[in-house]
């Protein structure tokens, strides 16, 4: 090969690398109250259980962090504090608040070749201020002003082999459940913005990060990825790859414009909501553990030494990719019956949140008009749902209703 041939080659390979990794680490700011970078607290040391850090870390089944209401009481429902929730990390680290012990009763953490995830159940109550009955919501880095929620909101993970700062990420909090999917790589097919899909915030943990759900069990994966959230795949090969085109939900948006004296209604997403994600994507070297503890007496919230996590059981197998039904239900997806605006039902079964929950209008449905209307990455087909022509009007003021809520955009 000739020098100029060799130099192209090269060329060509860091180009592509350059564009595997757009949209993978962070451009956005580390917020004012976070750490620098993230760190573990020192033995010895007091957490402060007042601490306004956002930074999440998700390194492990013990070591991962989630966001709550920073004060509670009954209006620190997480529709109404998006902006401003906090981390609470299972172990002390990040200059932030700790998870108590005993608070934590599942944690299953996944990594695959896309994403890490870990989902479970909690009593967000008292491991992180969220009233008791609150459905919660969803986080992520964009909000209605691409802000972030929470404003300066980060996260980060070591799965690499050194602590990485991720540009994309989404997360379910409620009462009793909770999850947390960090986008750390692009495919050839899936980038992270698509496999961190952050637009449909009604529908719940179980429905968008589809995996292990049991109560009671920990547990460490290796995972093939997911198919993103809301994508119908006609075919699937491993690793979330796709052989051919697929079908996109959107959720169910509708609302007004006016320019002048000009008017009209739009509506964004379909009427009949999947009843369940494409599929619950494969596991196999799992490591299964009695719990997860941090060992900080809740009386004085010293940090203690920690040994190691002790497993009970491992196997080189968990569970087969299982296709789930595609079977629809005949509610909207932004269907209503009266819940507050914090009910995007992180805890309740897909179809059900569906068919019970409403948008978080004020902070998060400013986007779904827009989001709506843009097609998915290559090797997607997005369902038509809008009238690209309602978007042509220059200076139009848009105003939307999810289950009933009203939204200026």
């Amino acid at each position: 090969m000739s020098a100029r041939m060799l130099a192209t080659a090269l060329l060509s390979a860091a180009a592509v690398m350059g564009q595997n990794q757009v949209g993978v680490t962070a451009t956005f700011p580390n917020g004012v109250t976070n750490p620098p970078a993230p760190t573990l607290a020192a033995v010895g040391s007091v957490v402060n259980q007042t601490s306004y850090s956002r930074l999440l870390t998700l390194n492990g089944v013990d070591d991962f962090c989630i966001f709550g209401p920073p004060e509670p009481g009954p209006d620190s429902l997480i529709g109404n504090v998006e902006p401003i929730v906090v981390a609470y990390c299972a172990k002390a680290r990040n200059g932030a608040r700790i998870i108590p012990d005993g608070t934590i009763h599942s944690a299953h953490f996944i990594k695959t070749p896309m994403y890490v995830q870990i989902q479970g159940y909690w009593d967000g109550t008292r491991a992180a201020n969220i009233p008791y009955g609150d459905y919660g919501g969803e986080l992520d880095p964009h909000g209605a002003e691409n802000l972030g929620n929470p404003i300066g909101g980060n996260v980060t993970s070591n799965v690499s082999g050194q602590d990485v700062f991720y540009e994309e990420w989404m997360s379910f909090v409620s009462f009793d459940q909770y999850c947390l999917r960090i986008c750390t790589a692009n495919s050839e097919d899936v980038n992270t913005a698509l496999q961190c899909e952050h637009e449909l915030d009604v529908m719940g943990c179980q429905w968008v990060m589809p995996g292990d759900y049991t109560n009671g069990t920990f547990d460490s994966c290796l995972g093939e990825a997911a198919a993103p959230p809301g994508s119908y795949p006609d075919v699937t090969s491993s690793q979330g790859q796709l052989a051919t085109a697929t079908s996109t939900f959107r959720q169910r948006y509708t609302g007004t414009w006016s320019a002048g004296s000009t008017g009209g209604v739009f509506t964004v997403g379909q009427t009949v909501t999947p009843a369940a994600p494409a599929y619950t994507p494969a596991t196999s070297s799992c490591t299964y553990y009695a719990t997860v503890s941090n060992g900080i007496n809740t009386a004085d919230y010293r940090v203690v030494q920690q040994g190691a996590l002790v497993a009970v059981s491992s196997g080189a197998v968990n569970t087969a990719s299982t296709s789930a039904s595609t079977s629809v239900s005949s509610s909207s997806a932004a269907s209503s019956s009266g819940a507050s605006s914090s009910r995007a039902s992180s805890g309740a079964s897909a179809a059900t949140s569906a068919a019970s929950s409403v948008r978080s209008g004020a902070v998060s449905g400013a986007s779904a008009a827009a989001s709506s209307a843009t097609s998915a990455s290559s090797g997607f087909r997005s369902i038509p749902s809008v009238d690209a022509g309602v978007f042509a009007i220059v200076g139009a003021v848009f105003a939307g209703v999810v289950g009933g809520m009203a939204v200026l955009l």
